[in-house]
């Protein structure tokens, strides 16, 4: 339920609402209408990811150092907006970065 004056939300407390924002205060009709309902405890723990989570698209490219056959790519204006994108591949196997120009 939600508090007359202020819009804010009133919560069951010794048989009444009271609202969290201005402290208004209302009757409740019916006690089986209005329960509280307690949150379990909170487990705190350390998610450790050992695995590098790739979201760039790869394609078929050679890498100059490894030789490897795929690469990820991402386009990026490193120029004036009138002049061609520069695409970067960077080798899946040695994370080696380079450049090709359009």
């Amino acid at each position: 339920m939600f508090c007359d004056r202020c819009g804010g939300l009133m919560l069951p407390r010794d048989r009444r609402l009271i609202c969290q924002r201005c402290g208004a205060v209302a009757g409740i009709e019916n006690e089986d209408d209005y329960k509280i309902v307690s949150r379990g405890e909170r487990k705190e723990g350390v998610v450790v990811v050992d695995e590098e989570v790739r979201t760039l698209p790869t394609t078929r490219a050679e890498c100059p150092r490894c030789g490897n056959m795929e690469a990820e790519w991402w386009l990026l204006q490193t120029r004036k907006a009138d002049e061609a994108e520069t695409r970067f591949y960077r080798c899946t196997r040695c994370r080696y970065t380079w450049r090709e120009y359009q």
